[in-house]
């Protein structure tokens, strides 16, 4: 397959962005991301809206002629430990236009400051906030990538166990589904953007003394029964495409409509880089089913 000109230019930039998930101290990234959402635009047609879910900061982007009663609910990456970015809202603005539906961006807790369970208590308020806004759960779709990935699927198992209504359909971007202490396991892929020292990093930061093999971090170690229709993408050369391949095999042994996506060549959350092709046609795709189940 031939490497398109936008890929090359988004491969010059991941070195750089290793490095600084590495070495930059979290208080520097998270001064850099607040001046960047502060100067942040919207597409033509997708109206940013700030709102509180019960205390939970988010953010509504809301595309034309969107109907009231259908939401993605949409859970950010970044370890844990870092906010919502820029690249987060322009592809939840995209998955907006495509799904024609609002999506609600939850700026959950981060760690170091606030670890487990403070992300996953934020994602679960704001999914039950949705329900207090008369949106029937058929008409609620949930997504995340990669901690947000995590918090995707520990939000659905929080809700099951409490008798909570589940969303109709789940999209899980580059998951990580085990924080147990790893680091002397053999990592077969070397991801382009994710090293493996900044894992170790946002592990310690968010697991912080609590038994990494709780379910509720780790969902490997999870009950995956009565989750609903499931779709995982992950990029053929990221460190956490193992992740992914055993997301797939435990919701498929528990009876999970699921279905995986490794897109060649592709890093951590790609998707984020919107200029990739690559990028659009998991995004179109990711649309594409969520939009059929909350119809």
């Amino acid at each position: 397959m031939t490497i398109s000109s936008a890929e090359r230019n988004a491969r010059r930039m991941l070195p750089l962005m290793r490095f600084m998930q590495t070495w930059l101290p979290l208080r520097w990234s998270g001064h850099l991301n607040r001046w960047s959402l502060k100067r942040s635009r919207m597409p033509v047609g997708v109206t940013r809206r700030p709102v509180s879910a019960d205390g939970v900061p988010c953010d509504w982007l809301i595309p034309e002629n969107s109907p009231d009663d259908q939401v993605l609910l949409y859970l950010h990456g970044g370890g844990f430990v870092y906010g919502q970015t820029q690249l987060h809202l322009e592809m939840g603005a995209y998955l907006a236009q495509k799904i024609g539906a609002r999506v609600l961006m939850v700026d959950y807790r981060l760690a170091p400051a606030h670890p487990f369970p403070a992300a996953l208590e934020d994602c679960v308020t704001a999914c039950r906030w949705l329900s207090k806004q008369s949106i029937p759960a058929p008409r609620i779709a949930i997504a995340g990538d990669s901690a947000g990935g995590n918090l995707t699927i520990t939000t659905m198992m929080k809700l099951r166990d409490s008798g909570d209504q589940l969303p109709v359909a789940a999209a899980c971007l580059s998951p990580v589904i085990d924080l147990s202490d790893k680091e002397d396991s053999a990592q077969p892929y070397r991801d382009p953007l994710l090293p493996d020292r900044a894992i170790q990093r946002y592990r310690r930061s968010y697991v912080a003394g609590h038994d990494p093999r709780d379910p509720l971090i780790s969902p490997v170690f999870g009950d995956w029964h009565g989750l609903p229709p499931l779709l995982i993408h992950v990029g053929e050369d990221e460190i956490l495409r193992s992740d992914a391949e055993q997301a797939e095999k435990l919701a498929r042994a528990a009876g999970v409509d699921v279905r995986l996506e490794v897109y060649p060549r592709m890093w951590h959350v790609w998707q984020l880089f919107m200029e990739v092709p690559q990028s659009i046609q998991s995004l179109d795709d990711i649309a594409g089913f969520l939009k059929t189940h909350m119809a």
